[in-house]
């Protein structure tokens, strides 16, 4: 096995990585890619992004929010979260054998003291029923990575606050995340471990995959100058463009109403490819002027924040509506 040293944290230029090593390292034994993101949340190939996560807590707290290449469900990822990808030839036995692909995990859990570890259903790691690790396969070309998370000293409020969705009518053909009982591994480590962080986390998980006592004991590659260009250039495609990580989220309709000083305004739209197809918008307020030239103006926006609001900034709101604010009408549709 080659192991490929990652001291990253950011998860657009991670999964970057990863992918490159899938596509450009054509080697025969597998790769091993240890990465710590700092806090992001990672959404399934096939999920609704918007439907996954609580878009103003994200915002406010700056958090990545980014699509991988696999299936599986959203996950939240932050300093205390290690994330583990084996990337191999696919022999065509091994895609979505996760006890197989799993294993060397466990049992490098198992030797530092979590005797606990073990897989359970189709894709997760638990202790005592609590998860600790979700993971997710995926293969093309003849080639193929299995990863996963392992959740050290994560911080399980965030994890909550940044997947907690509002609580609303959106109707998605997307892939939804089950939300399970989570933990951290740091508190069923021995006693003489507990001062662990997530890097020495890593290394010890290191040491034991490959059986060694010291890192130079193990085969590594370091990714070169070219290699940099190349994950860049993917980071650039995929990771950090919004039609990627946004755009390509199934459609979904959406339903929402609020009651504002002026009355009740309820929105129904439509998003495919991330832009808006369809909106009507219902409600008791008096205002002047046909409304569907507002709903006229936003169709066909892309269901972006700063999107809607440079569309909204050209809209007189209090003619149409009456005295509501254009944060306020912004916060209703998006």
């Amino acid at each position: 096995m080659l192991f490929v040293p990652n001291e990253i944290t950011d998860p657009r230029i991670n999964l970057a990585i990863e992918t490159f090593l899938l596509q450009e390292m054509q080697v025969d034994e597998p790769i091993l890619l240890f990465y710590i993101n700092e806090p992001s949340i990672i959404i399934g190939r096939n999920q609704n992004t918007i439907e996954e996560i609580n878009k103003e807590y994200v915002d406010a707290h700056g958090i990545h929010v980014v699509r991988r290449f696999s299936g599986g469900g959203a996950v939240y990822h932050d300093l205390g979260n290690l994330n583990f990808s084996f990337i191999m030839k696919d022999d065509g036995q091994s895609f979505r054998d996760f006890e197989k692909l799993t294993k060397p995990i466990i049992e490098a859990l198992h030797e530092l003291g979590v005797s606990g570890a073990q897989l359970k259903g189709r894709n997760d790691l638990v202790i005592n029923d609590q998860k600790f690790s979700g993971n997710a396969m995926y293969a093309t070309n003849g080639r193929m990575f299995a990863h996963g998370t392992i959740m050290f000293d994560s911080d399980i409020n965030e994890v909550v606050n940044a997947l907690k969705v509002k609580k609303e009518k959106i109707e998605s053909k997307g892939i939804k995340s089950i939300r399970s009982r989570v933990t951290n591994i740091k508190p069923f480590l021995p006693a003489s471990e507990q001062n662990m962080t997530t890097k020495d986390f890593r290394q010890a998980i290191l040491l034991k995959i490959f059986g060694v006592d010291s890192e130079a004991e193990i085969k590594t590659y370091t990714l070169t100058d070219e290699d940099w260009q190349k994950v860049y250039a993917i980071s650039d495609q995929y990771y950090r463009n919004w039609d990627w990580n946004y755009g390509q989220s199934p459609a979904f309709d959406l339903q929402r109403s609020q009651r504002f000083a002026i009355g009740s305004i309820e929105v129904r739209l439509n998003v495919a490819e991330g832009k808006i197809s369809d909106l009507k918008i219902y409600g008791d307020f008096f205002g002047l002027g046909e409304i569907k030239d507002v709903e006229e103006k936003l169709i066909g926006t892309r269901y972006a924040k700063e999107d809607l609001a440079a569309v909204i900034d050209t809209i007189d709101l209090q003619k149409y509506f009456g005295n509501i604010e254009k944060t306020d009408f912004l916060g209703l549709i998006y």
